[in-house]
């Protein structure tokens, strides 16, 4: 076991060693002024999460896919984002996956003992089907969980692409994956809640992982979800106000692309900007492998 009283995670905060005497304002003022200091550690590892981006995006166009793992908040905040992959972008649920210390159980029912099995970890990728072709995202605030560090030694015997999110520099997870990425937000106004800091450094990466690598794959069209599928009354209204925004045209005009294009946003715009009907769009989508743009060129 590591001297984890060394890791800025788990360090005191000094400015907050009297925060059960501070009024309710002042103490959430302070919790705020350590929440600024987020971005600008997130910023600093800008670099890093580009790398990442454009490797995982390079494994997309050859069938691979991504997989996050970790345990507690780690693993749960990897589920959060995979599970919303396929709500924004129209993706299937394999491409983006997210496996978490414990099972689904230790989504809502802390498991934290199944963090110190690198055996289970290993376990865990294998059983959810992962191969060379994949990526893995091993997550760990403090950069030295067991269960993440098992995952990553499997992918790396495989041969896959291993990145590590850690929340302090020099971690045992960034010497065990490709690239490392490390935002160090210090320590926590809760000695140790790394759902604080580090929780919320880790949304912000994930966020910027998952939005890039759709971004480079063709699922986003400036800055519009072209990828969306309008299977419900909100979703159609979106729908619609993409195709008008990406078109220049009205809303009639939009519903009724939308229906003639079997409502696939991307076949609506190319059949509208490049005045085609229905299947010569799908063929020219088809040929620009649904990058929109490419199509529209």
């Amino acid at each position: 076991m590591p001297n984890l009283a060394s890791l800025a995670t788990e360090a005191r905060n000094p400015l907050s060693e009297h925060l059960d005497e501070l009024p309710t304002l002042s103490l959430l003022g302070l919790i705020n002024d350590e929440d600024a200091t987020i971005a600008a550690a997130v910023r600093a590892e800008l670099p890093h999460i580009a790398l990442a981006v454009d490797a995982i995006a390079e494994r997309f166009h050859h069938g691979g896919r991504l997989f996050y793992i970790g345990a507690g908040t780690s693993g749960r905040l990897g589920v959060l984002d995979a599970s919303e992959c396929p709500p924004t972008f129209s993706v299937p649920s394999t491409l983006v996956q997210g496996l978490i210390a414990g099972g689904d159980r230790a989504l809502r029912l802390s498991s934290e003992h199944s963090e110190d099995s690198p055996e289970e970890g290993a376990e865990d990728l294998i059983a959810a089907g992962f191969t060379e072709l994949d990526t893995l995202v091993g997550i760990a605030a403090s950069g030295r969980t067991p269960y993440v560090l098992g995952a990553l030694a499997r992918a790396r015997v495989l041969g896959a692409l291993t990145i590590s999110l850690a929340c302090v520099p020099h971690s045992e997870i960034a010497a065990a994956a490709d690239i490392a990425i490390a935002p160090s937000t210090g320590p926590e106004v809760l000695t140790g809640s790394t759902r604080l800091k580090a929780g919320t450094a880790t949304k912000l990466v994930l966020n910027m992982i998952s939005t890039a690598v759709m971004v480079r794959t063709g699922a986003v069209f400036g800055n519009l979800m072209v990828n969306v599928k309008p299977t419900n009354a909100k979703l159609v209204d979106r729908a619609q106000r993409i195709i008008m925004a990406a078109t220049a045209c009205d809303q009639p005009t939009a519903a009724h692309l939308l229906e003639a294009a079997g409502h696939s946003v991307k076949t609506a715009i190319v059949m509208q900007k490049l005045s085609l009907d229905r299947p010569a769009a799908e063929s020219r989508l088809a040929a620009a492998h649904g990058v929109l743009r490419t199509a529209l060129a």
